[in-house]
């Protein structure tokens, strides 16, 4: 597997997103320093990012959302949301 700008890109949205779960994101970048070819045009990036995700769940290390919008910014990626009102049952 060849992991590119875009892959890991994605990974950091569905975490964010609630797609994926804090622990599979760890997991899966620990597997990807494993296993994985990184792509050649950004390799010293996605190696970087990959490597602070890896070690996320270790206390000194953890990751905040400030985390996650930098390693976004660093890929070529802005995040934007919006927040919206639902009715609540009364």
């Amino acid at each position: 597997m060849i992991v590119t700008r875009r892959t890991l890109a994605q990974k950091l949205t569905d975490y964010l997103l609630h797609h994926t779960t804090f622990s599979d994101l760890v997991d899966w970048a620990e597997l990807v320093m494993m296993d994985a070819e990184f792509e050649d045009q950004h390799f010293e990036l996605i190696r970087e990012i990959v490597t602070r995700l890896g070690v996320a769940d270790v206390r000194a290390f953890g990751m905040t959302w400030e985390d996650c919008e930098e390693f976004l910014s660093k890929l070529g990626y802005r995040i934007s949301f919006t927040v919206t009102e639902y009715a609540t049952a009364a």
